[in-house]
């Protein structure tokens, strides 16, 4: 059985990209998110200064580093959607 194109409605477009809405749940999962991470990150690199293998201590700073590039990912969206919430709407009354 062939599937056949679903064809859209004419004059209905449709966004390339969602909103960026972030509810409550959302922040706060975020905020669990930040959290694990900076553990992650604090642990990795205590055991990275008390081991010895230099092999061991190696993966140890990558994993690291990769949870650091996690927490930066996530405190930049947070901060993006800050940006987003703090700038003033443009029309209205006034």
């Amino acid at each position: 059985m062939q599937q056949q194109p679903q064809s859209q409605p004419q004059g209905q477009t449709f966004m390339q990209q969602p909103p960026f809405v972030m509810s409550t749940k959302d922040h706060l999962y975020m905020k669990d998110m930040m959290t694990w991470n900076l553990n992650a990150i604090k642990k990795t690199n205590f055991f990275a200064q008390q081991c010895q293998d230099p092999e061991i201590k190696n993966a140890l700073m990558q994993l690291s580093q990769m949870h650091q590039n996690h927490y930066q990912t996530l405190l930049n969206s947070i901060n993006q959607h800050l940006g987003q919430t703090n700038q003033p709407q443009q029309g209205g009354m006034q």
